[in-house]
């Protein structure tokens, strides 16, 4: 099962201008968000709930941006 997170992916450039400094103000690396990105690696639910915080994302709207299928 695949997701498409093209709308995430534009949320974390409308609020960080690069999935670099998003991965900064994560703590973590951008090949991590990247491999999130692309599916290798599943979301966590608390790091959904951590990705929401720092993009301004209502919970109650995180499936539009993170359990959209491909």
């Amino acid at each position: 099962m695949s997701f498409d997170y093209s709308k995430l992916r534009g949320r974390i450039i409308e609020k960080y201008g690069s999935q670099k400094k998003f991965a900064e103000a994560l703590g973590t690396t951008e090949k991590t968000v990247t491999f999130k990105m692309n599916g290798y690696t599943p979301f966590k639910q608390s790091e959904i709930v951590e990705w929401c915080s720092l993009l301004g994302i209502d919970i109650a709207e995180a499936h539009l941006f993170f359990l959209n299928q491909s």
